[in-house]
Order: C-alpha cells, then structure tokens, then sequence
C-alpha cells in the first residue's frame, strides 16, 4: 500500500555542490547510501532543501535519474514538483518520466497568494492530471499564503490520489484540526524536525526531515519510538537535538544542514546564490554542539 511507505522518516535530501558550483554526485551518492544504511523511511528528491530554485531543468532531470540508479528500488522515492503556475505544473505532472518514484511533493503557490479556492482549484488540476499520488506541502513561512485546514481537508475527501501533508505551519490547532477530520488513509507529516515529536503523539505519521540528512540513524530511532508510543525514549532524544533545531535554521535552509554535513566530512559547505553559507560563528557553534554528541 502506497501510504506506508510513507509513515516514519523522510529525508528532504540536500544536493551537494563542488567549489566550482557544479552538482557533486560523488558526494550525493554517499549520502544517499548514508540514508539507506541508516534507517531513513523514504526520500524526497529536489524539495527546498535541495536549493531547487537553484537547478536547471537539466540538472533537475540528472539529479532524478541518478536518485533512482543509485537507490535501485531500496528505498521508496518521492520528488517535488510545485509552483505558482498551474497550467505549467500540471503540463509536467503529466508529462514527466517519474520511473521509479512513489510520490509527487507539490509545494502550495508562492508568491502570488491565491485564495483558498485558488489553492483548491490549483491542487485539483493536478489531482487529475498525475499517475502517482499527491503529497500537499503547506509552508506559510516561505511561500506567504497558509492553506487551511478546510482546504487540506476539502481536498483529502475529494481526491483520492492526494495521499497526504506536509504540514510546517506550525500551527498546532490547525494541524490537530486536519489529524482530527481527514479521512482514514489520508496522512499528515511533519514539516520541521523541532515539532515532529509532538505533532506525532498526536497522530502524524512521521516527518520530512532536514536534520536527517545529517543523522539519520538517531532521528529515525526517535520518529520510531514515538509511533511505537515510546514517547520516554524518544523524547530524550528529541530534547537531545533541541539546540541544533535552533542552529538548523537561524540563517536558513540548507544552510545548517549543510555546515553539518561539512563538519562531519561529507560534503564541500558550498551553496548556490542567493544562499551563502553560515557564518564562522555559527559554524564553530554547529561543530562545537556535533562534538558533544
């Protein structure tokens, strides 16, 4: 069943870039077989994290096919495909080679703010025209428009190949509001590592983690403890993590993660502009926190 593949830890890979800007995939098939290792639930391939504003159409396409070679059906794959332009996602929604993908991840509109009916309207269109189910990814901070829990819901009832939610509102009652009202298989799932536990023992299924890019194997264990209803254990681990959230995000996405990633060895600390990397002040904080755990 398509829906649980997608319970526990997903990892919004990151796409490591060489000195010289160009996609290092030698790097990206280690981390790939970091995650696989390591208990990771499932992938999710040119999200946000992946400075997907930053590809090329061609590079996209490299980067897809690569995921795919190198996972060889080990591990279930979802890729990310939005935007705020309807008529031009849904003509590559239906048109896109998704071999070996389980999922579409669809971001609501940025940007231009449409309203509720707008966004309803939007997600339709591409309920209609995609082969593979639908996970919605509602994230008001970065797009400026917040989709409802009516929306949400409207949309769960009324299609059923939009299979789940990203929710990184933040917003507990409009979260628990969706958990509460969806229908049966209709799965909700942490959009930041910082609240998946709580968000969890309310009944989302898992998260899409930034953070496990980095740790796979100790984030997993806690999203596993907490369906397992172990919440002791996996809050200990949750609190364990508590300062490196902070430090994830206080100068943005993929940015934390990626000083991580450098720290540990497995990746050059370049970004693509507009992003920078961090500050040498967060990253000595970011490799002082690494060395304590």
């Amino acid at each position: 069943m398509m829906n649980s593949k997608l319970v526990g830890m997903g990892v919004a890979l990151i796409t490591p870039f060489k000195e010289d800007d160009t996609i290092d995939f030698v790097a990206l098939a280690k981390i790939i077989e970091h995650q696989i290792k390591n208990g990771t639930d499932y992938l999710v391939i040119c999200g946000t994290t992946a400075e997907t504003p930053t590809l090329s159409n061609q590079e996209k396409e490299a980067i897809k096919q690569f995921v795919v070679e190198r996972t060889a059906g080990r591990i279930p794959l979802v890729y990310g495909i939005g935007g705020n332009n309807t008529k031009e996602i849904v003509h590559i929604v239906a048109n896109i080679d998704l071999t070996g993908y389980d999922a579409i991840l669809s971001v609501t509109p940025y940007y231009n703010k449409p309203s509720q009916e707008g966004l309803y309207q939007h997600y339709s269109a591409i309920a209609k025209a995609s082969q593979l189910p639908i996970i919605l990814y509602n994230v008001p901070g970065r797009t400026g428009v917040n989709m409802t829990a009516q929306t949400t819901l409207r949309l769960a009832h009324d299609f059923p190949n939009i299979c789940a939610i990203k929710e990184a509102s933040g917003n507990f009652t409009q979260i628990d509001d969706i958990i509460k009202n969806k229908p049966e298989d209709f799965l909700v799932i942490s959009g930041d590592d910082g609240i998946a536990f709580p968000l969890m023992t309310l009944g989302a299924v898992g998260v899409i983690s930034v953070i496990g890019n980095a740790f796979p194997k100790e984030f997993s264990r806690m999203v596993r403890l907490t369906l397992q209803g172990d919440y002791d254990k996996a809050r200990l681990i949750h609190h364990k993590f508590t300062e490196l959230f902070n430090l994830l995000f206080v100068e943005g996405n993929p940015a934390g993660v990626k000083s991580m990633l450098a720290v540990m060895g497995m990746i050059e600390n370049k970004l693509r502009l507009p992003l920078v990397p961090n500050t040498i002040k967060t990253y000595e904080k970011i490799r002082n926190v690494l060395n304590e755990l």
